[in-house]
């Protein structure tokens, strides 16, 4: 029976760590998995935890890539890490799958850096997933473990417009989890300042 299963929450809250901890025990087992990546993501070579976990991934440009390997191989199971660097338009091809009766599980962060639900996550919601893993991660500003937002700086000053929706990893910008209460704060105190 298919399912789609979707972690989602901000940078360091442990997403991928909950991948890698469902998919890891399926090396062992009969059952026929595979992992995949956007290719966007230059920061990682595999579906990689903070905490320093990891499996090897398969990198793709899109959800018809995945579903492709998927059909070619006779999986049972797929996972997606970083799904947020995936375009909405492949979202039918997660349909397809859940349609031929393949497990899929995707986690990745679920708002952009103004605090705006992805278009690909909005995508999966509406194919009515079997589970929501909303995860938290530990807010870098005021320190309380309520963070539900990735805040992207140029130096120190955040950024909450100009950029584009997926911003690469590339040295330029730093990215810190924010809480509600801090985000909104910054984001005032950015347009008063601006």
């Amino acid at each position: 029976m298919s399912e789609l299963i979707l972690i989602l929450g901000p940078m360091k809250s442990g997403k991928s760590y909950e991948l890698i901890s469902y998919f890891a025990p399926l090396r062992y087992s009969k059952v026929r998995f595979g992992l995949y990546q956007s290719a966007k993501n230059v920061r990682d070579f595999a579906v990689q935890s903070r905490n320093g976990v990891l499996l090897k991934a398969k990198k793709v440009k899109s959800f018809f890539d995945i579903h492709k390997d998927a059909c070619a191989r006779n999986l049972e199971v797929v996972g997606v890490d970083e799904v947020h660097m995936f375009s909405p338009r492949g979202v039918a091809a997660v349909a397809e799958m859940l349609n031929s009766g393949i497990k899929v599980w995707v986690s990745g962060l679920d708002k952009d850096y103004r605090g705006r639900l992805f278009p690909v996550v909005q995508k999966l919601l509406e194919l009515g997933p079997s589970e929501i893993k909303l995860k938290k991660s530990v807010c870098e500003i005021c320190k309380k473990p309520e963070a539900v937002f990735t805040q992207i700086l140029k130096g120190k000053k955040p950024i909450f417009s100009g950029l584009p929706s997926i911003v690469p990893e590339n040295g330029t910008y730093k990215y810190r989890p924010v809480c509600r209460k801090c985000f909104e704060k910054t984001k005032k105190e950015m347009r008063i300042s601006g």
